[in-house]
């Protein structure tokens, strides 16, 4: 089954952020593994206020290019006031826009969460994303199925033109 077709409201999340490209996350040295560590370990979740609900969002933005290029990684929560930002911490806006929504496998979340992304670089190729991607924004959602890292689904969005 194909990816189903959005239409999604703009939000705003609060998180900690970081530039990376897809082949240093290849690399084994890639710095999205050290964002997560830093999340959990830092209590960033906690720290953010006015959230909209416990679930993490994972924003890909700022693409230099296609999915060759440099991107910003914002890993945070929803939240309803962009007012207060702790410091060290960056407010990233999600445009409305239509989005290719993808649900990924059950598993490891280090394990499910890059094979969701090969799918969609699959999907893209063929031009089965239900549009060519915007590159402008996608974001990940890490809701109750992903409380257990051993056992998660995560829903990815990809922004389509």
């Amino acid at each position: 089954m194909g990816p189903r077709i959005v239409d999604q409201k703009e939000f705003s999340i609060i998180g900690i952020e970081a530039r990376t490209n897809n082949v240093k996350e290849m690399t084994g040295d890639g710095v999205i593994p050290k964002q997560w560590e830093k999340f959990i370990k830092e209590g960033i979740l906690q720290k953010i206020s006015n959230k909209a609900d416990p679930t993490i969002f994972v924003v890909y933005t700022d693409y230099a290019s296609n999915r060759n290029g440099d991107y910003t990684y914002v890993i945070g929560a929803k939240v309803s006031d962009v007012s207060t930002v702790p410091p060290g911490m960056v407010v990233e806006k999600v445009p409305k826009g239509r989005y290719a929504v993808l649900t990924s496998a059950k598993g490891q979340v280090q394990k499910i969460v890059p094979e969701a992304w090969r799918q969609i670089w699959s999907l893209e190729d063929k031009s089965q994303l239900g549009g060519p991607r915007a590159y402008k924004t996608d974001f990940e959602v890490y809701d109750q199925r992903s409380q257990n890292p051993q056992d998660s689904q995560v829903d990815l969005y990809i922004g389509i033109k």
